[in-house]
């Protein structure tokens, strides 16, 4: 099972990690707000997710880890 971290306070919350996401499970917070005022990516469903790393492939900020 692949399991993805997200340092959420670097963060900008730019959301092409939710737009690269083959499989829909990242998401903004909508609850969260960081110490730089942006709403961090989340992962909500990380039994979905498949390790195909193109959501840290895509973070500009180098905010995402997947293990495989």
């Amino acid at each position: 099972m692949a399991r993805i971290t997200i340092d959420t306070e670097r963060c900008k919350g730019c959301g092409l990690c939710v737009n690269a996401c083959p499989v829909s499970i990242l998401i903004l917070s909508s609850e969260s707000i960081n110490k730089k005022g942006y709403s961090p990516a989340e992962c909500i469903d990380m039994d979905r997710c498949t390790g195909c790393t193109s959501c840290a492939i895509m973070c500009p900020d180098v905010c995402i880890e997947v293990e495989r």
